[in-house]
C-alpha cells in the first residue's frame, strides 16, 4: 500500500509529479486544490464555505481542508493509497491526518519533499506567463510555503525523502520511485 504526503514549494512540480506517480503507483491523486474546486462546482456545504474564504481572499481554515480531506480519503478508491498532494500544509494538518489515518487502522509510508532552488522556481514560474505570477508575488508564495509548511520536514523526518526536483519530468518521477522502493 502507498499513502504518500508530497511537499515542496510552489512551483517545485508537485502536482505534475502527482499526476505521474499516481498513474505509475496505482493510487488516486488528491490534490486540495482540486478538492476546492469539485466542492464549489458541486455547491457542497463545504464548497460554499471555501468560495466565501476565497472570494474574500483568505486563506481556508484548516478546519474545512481537514473535512474534505477526511471525506476523500473514506472513499473506496483511496483505502488502498493515495498521494496526497497540498495537504497537509502545516504541522496542526499532520496532526489530523495522523488521527484520520490512526482511526483508518493504518499510517503514512513516506513523505516526498521535492527539493529545489528558490531562484529556478522563480524562473519557472515567471516562465508560464500567468498574470498573477510576478516575481515579488512568487518570492512571497516562497516564503509563505517557508514558515508554514516547511516545519512538516522537521515533523516528518522519520518518513522524509527528498529529492531533486530539477530536470525532466521522467527523470524525477524515476527518481522518486526509487527512492520509494529504497524505502520499503
Amino acid at each position: 500500500m502507498t499513502r504518500v504526503v508530497l511537499v515542496g514549494p510552489p512551483g517545485a512540480g508537485k502536482g505534475t509529479q502527482a499526476t505521474a506517480l499516481s498513474r505509475e503507483l496505482g493510487v488516486p491523486h488528491i490534490s486540495t486544490g482540486d478538492l476546492f474546486r469539485a466542492h464549489i462546482a458541486n455547491s457542497t456545504e463545504l464548497g460554499q464555505d471555501v468560495k466565501r474564504y476565497l472570494d474574500e481572499g483568505k486563506l481556508v481554515p484548516d478546519e474545512v481542508t481537514n473535512e474534505m480531506v477526511r471525506t476523500r480519503l473514506e472513499e473506496a478508491d483511496a483505502r488502498g493509497g493515495f498521494l496526497l498532494d497540498g495537504f497537509p500544509r502545516n504541522v496542526g494538518q499532520a496532526e489530523v491526518l495522523g488521527k484520520l489515518l490512526s482511526t483508518a487502522e493504518t499510517k503514512l509510508d513516506a513523505v516526498v519533499e521535492f527539493k529545489i532552488d528558490e531562484d529556478v522556481v522563480v524562473e519557472r514560474l515567471l516562465a508560464r506567463g500567468r498574470d498573477d505570477d510576478n516575481e515579488s508575488v512568487i518570492r512571497h508564495r516562497q516564503e509563505v510555503y517557508r514558515t508554514e509548511t516547511a516545519p512538516l520536514l522537521d515533523y516528518y523526518a522519520d518518513l522524509l525523502i527528498t529529492v531533486d526536483a530539477v530536470g525532466g519530468v521522467d527523470d524525477i518521477t524515476a527518481r522518486v520511485l526509487a527512492a520509494l522502493r529504497d524505502r520499503s
